[in-house]
């Protein structure tokens, strides 16, 4: 089955709105393998309940290796703990086939706004309260936030949105002060000074935003995080099927030309940042849930 596979176009569910971090990693994706492999795919956007919606309809989907979903960390780690109820169990019925990427945070303010620095951020914080964006609740900027203002000892309010694209134009607008957005989304628009750049929450700085500190060198060393992506499926797609798609994404990913796009959004490609097999993207994500859990539970954050 693996030798014939595909042997019609891949559905290609993205349970996030367009213009955001899911939906480029997807079509990158997509795009890579096209080149790689001349595999055909249709892509479709799903957005709704933090990704539930596409999930849902992804795992329901019959179980060949033609319905695959782009999954990332507030869908395949977090909902998990934040939602009263979800049509499926995420741990059995989602089956990881392939890390995608590990995409750090950047903490952003308006370019307009007068924060130069995380300093005056905090110091501001500490006066009145601040308010945060995310690209909705229990995604890895909503938690972000939360972890960081209890470490920072300040007062936020947090706003969720409807995806990346809309709270960026509040952020530019000044109708929230800052957010912890991934850097592919937020990279268009520190380059165009739209938006400053104060922190990175990665372990180290990143070479497309090299002049940006971590969050440890602004004294905050806890806070490192990085949004996980990763192709997923319906449990029960034939071992030798997903054996054969991960060996192909892998290939695809350490392309020149794709790892160069990867390396031009931000995207870590250090050992274990990329690639592996299904069973080490299933431990991946038994670590991060391990992770976030504790801090859901701290803040309170629920949806329904």
């Amino acid at each position: 089955m693996a030798e014939t596979f595909p042997a019609k176009p891949i559905r290609l569910i993205i349970p996030a709105p367009p213009g955001g971090g899911t939906d480029g990693m997807a079509r990158l994706t997509a795009n890579a393998l096209t080149e790689s492999v001349n595999w055909a795919f249709v892509p479709e956007n799903l957005p709704g309940a933090g990704g539930n919606i596409g999930f849902d309809q992804t795992f329901k989907a019959p179980r060949d290796g033609y319905t695959l979903a782009m999954g990332e960390s507030s869908n395949m780690v977090v909902n998990q703990f934040l939602y009263r109820r979800i049509p499926f169990d995420i741990e059995k019925d989602m089956l990881p086939i392939a890390l995608i990427a590990k995409v750090p945070l950047v903490l952003i303010v308006s370019a307009s706004g007068p924060h130069a620095n995380v300093g005056t951020l905090v110091a501001a914080g500490k006066k009145a309260s601040l308010s945060f964006a995310s690209s909705g609740n229990g995604t890895l900027a909503h938690l972000v936030g939360e972890m960081w203002k209890r470490k920072a000892g300040i007062n936020m309010q947090h706003i969720p949105y409807r995806g990346a694209a809309q709270a960026m134009t509040d952020l530019i607008g000044g109708q929230v002060d800052l957010f912890f957005a991934s850097i592919p989304v937020a990279l268009p628009m520190i380059q165009g000074g739209k938006v400053r750049a104060l922190a990175v929450t990665a372990d180290k700085r990143v070479p497309v935003l090299k002049d940006v500190p971590t969050m440890a060198e602004v004294g905050y060393k806890d806070i490192e995080a990085s949004v996980v992506f990763g192709l997923v499926g319906p449990a029960g797609i034939p071992s030798t099927v997903v054996s054969r798609i991960n060996a192909e994404v892998n290939k695809a990913l350490v392309r020149p030309a794709v790892a160069q796009q990867l390396a031009a959004m931000g995207v870590e490609r250090t050992a274990g940042s990329f690639g592996g097999n299904p069973e080490s993207l299933g431990r991946l994500l038994r670590e991060e849930r391990a992770k976030w859990a504790p801090v859901i539970k701290t803040s309170g954050a629920t949806v329904d």
